[in-house]
C-alpha cells in the first residue's frame, strides 16, 4: 500500500501557517527582498512627499515586509500593494501578491476584483509618471507613447502573475483531486482484496464440508455393512460354513466397493490439487474463489450413484440380515444427477442409521415419483429387545449431511421418532 495521501500529510511540519519548512524560508526571503526594495523606494517618495528620508525608508520597509503574511491572507497582500502603488513602490509584492491570489481556492469575483483594482492603479501611476516625464523633457516622443506606456506596463505587471497563479492553482487542486482518486481506489482495492479472500476463504469451507459429507456416506455405509456381516460370519463360522464363507465374500465385495469410491474420490481432489498448484503463483487474489467453485463443480460433475442403484442398496442391507422392503410409487424417470445422486445419499444414510441403531428393525422404504419432485422415506420398527447389536460408532454427522444436501437442491428434509418407537426420515426434492 503506497498510502500517498498519509505520505502527503506527514511531510507537514513548518512553523505557523506554513506546511513545510522550506516554504517559511522561502516567504522571509521574499519578505526581506520586498521590505529592502519598499525601503529603497521609500526615499525618493519622502524627498516628494517633503517627509524625512528616515520616515520614508521606514514607511517603506514596513509596507515590503507585509508580504511575509502572502499564504495566510493573500487579499490583504494585495491591498496593500495597490494601497502604496501611488508612492511608486511595492511592485514585487504586488507581483507576487497576485500570483498567490490567483492560486489560492478564493471565488473568482474576488480575484478578478482585485486584479482590476490593481490593474487600475498600475494604469493610472504609470499614466502620471510617465505625462510627467514627458512634461519636463525627460522623454521626448509623440502624445501616443503615453497611454501605450500606461497600458503596456500595467498589464505586464498584472497579468502574467494573474495567469500563472491560475494555472497553478488548478494543477495543483487537480493534483489534490488524483492523489485523493488514487486514495480511495486503493482503499477499494484493498477492501476487494479482503471480499475476495473472505469468499475463498467461504469457497473452502463449502468443499471441505461437501467432501465431508461425501467421505461420510461412502464409507459410513459400506463399513458399517462390513462390521454388519463381519459380526455374522464370526456367530455363524463354525455353525454353517457355507453361510460364513458367503458372508466373507460379501464383506470383501463391500471393502472392494468402498475402496473404488474412495479412490475415485481422491483422484479428483488430487487432480484438483495439483493444477491449483500450477497457477498458484500467477492467479490473482479475486480468482481464488473462482477456482475453488470450479474444483467443487468439477468432483460435482463426475459421475456418482443413481436411482437405478437403490434396488442394489437395498439388496446389500437385506444380505446384512436387515428385514427391508422397497417400494415404488409412480412411473419412473430421469432426474438431473445431483438430484439423483441425493436421494440415493439420504436412503443409503438411512439404512446406514438403522444398521448402527436398530439393528433387527423391519425397515421400510418408499420412493415416490411425483410431477414436480421425488419423494423418498425411510422408516424403522423399534428394535427386537433381543436382537444382536454390531455397537457401531457415530458421528453424529449423518442427519446433518442429509439435510444439507436436501436444502442445497431446494427441497425439504423431516426426521425424528415415530410414535411406535421407530424412526422415520423423509424427504422431498422439486425434480427440476
Amino acid at each position: 500500500m503506497t498510502a500517498t495521501g498519509e505520505d502527503h500529510v506527514t511531510a507537514r511540519g513548518g512553523p505557523w501557517w506554513w506546511g513545510r519548512r522550506r516554504s517559511a524560508v522561502f516567504d522571509v526571503s521574499l519578505a526581506v527582498v520586498s521590505a529592502l526594495e519598499c525601503g529603497l523606494e521609500g526615499i525618493p517618495f519622502a524627498r516628494d512627499a517633503g517627509i524625512p528620508v528616515v520616515a520614508g525608508m521606514v514607511f517603506g520597509l514596513l509596507a515590503g515586509s507585509v508580504l511575509l503574511v502572502r499564504r495566510r491572507w493573500p487579499i490583504a497582500v494585495v491591498l496593500v500593494s495597490i494601497a502604496i502603488t501611488p508612492a511608486q513602490m511595492g511592485f514585487l509584492m504586488g507581483v507576487v501578491g497576485l500570483y498567490t491570489l490567483a492560486a489560492c481556492e478564493l471565488p473568482r469575483r474576488i480575484i478578478g476584483s482585485l486584479a482590476g483594482m490593481s490593474l487600475v492603479g498600475t494604469l493610472i501611476v504609470t499614466f502620471v509618471k510617465t505625462q510627467q516625464d514627458m512634461v519636463r523633457g525627460d522623454l521626448d516622443l509623440g502624445d501616443w507613447f503615453v497611454p501605450f506606456a500606461a497600458i503596456t506596463m500595467s498589464l505586464g505587471f498584472t497579468a502574467p502573475p494573474v495567469l500563472l497563479g491560475l494555472y497553478v492553482g488548478a494543477r495543483r487542486r487537480l493534483m489534490e483531486s488524483l492523489r485523493e482518486r488514487a486514495d480511495s481506489l486503493e482503499r477499494e482495492l484493498q477492501l476487494l482484496a479482503e471480499r475476495a479472500e473472505e469468499r475463498a476463504e467461504w469457497a473452502r469451507n463449502e468443499e471441505r464440508t461437501r467432501i465431508a459429507r461425501e467421505m461420510h456416506d461412502v464409507v459410513a455405509h459400506r463399513v458399517s455393512l462390513m462390521v454388519v456381516h463381519a459380526a455374522a460370519l464370526q456367530a455363524v463360522a463354525r455353525k454353517d460354513p457355507e453361510k460364513a464363507v458367503k458372508n466373507a465374500a460379501l464383506v470383501g465385495d463391500m471393502g472392494r466397493q468402498a475402496l473404488t469410491e474412495l479412490r475415485e474420490m481422491l483422484g479428483v481432489l488430487r487432480s484438483g490439487g495439483e493444477e491449483r498448484r500450477v497457477s498458484a503463483a500467477s492467479v490473482p487474489l479475486a480468482a481464488v474463489g473462482v477456482a475453488a467453485a470450479a474444483a467443487a463443480s468439477r468432483a460435482a460433475d463426475d459421475e456418482g450413484p443413481c436411482l437405478a442403484e437403490l434396488e442394489e442398496l437395498v439388496g446389500q442391507s437385506a444380505a446384512a440380515g436387515m428385514v427391508v422392503a422397497l417400494s415404488v410409487e409412480g412411473d419412473v424417470r430421469s432426474y438431473a444427477p445431483e438430484v439423483e445422486q441425493t436421494a440415493f445419499r439420504v436412503v443409503q444414510e438411512a439404512l446406514t442409521n438403522v444398521h448402527k441403531h436398530a439393528a433387527g428393525a423391519k425397515t421400510y422404504v418408499r420412493l415416490a415419483h411425483r410431477v414436480s419432485e421425488i419423494a423418498m422415506q425411510v422408516e424403522n420398527e423399534p428394535p427386537e429387545e433381543a436382537a444382536s447389536s454390531a455397537r457401531l460408532p457415530s458421528g453424529g454427522n449423518g442427519l446433518v449431511g442429509m439435510k444439507e444436501r436436501v436444502s442445497a437442491l431446494g427441497g425439504v428434509f423431516v426426521s425424528g421418532p415415530t410414535d411406535a418407537g421407530g424412526f422415520r426420515v423423509s424427504a422431498v426434492i422439486p425434480a427440476s
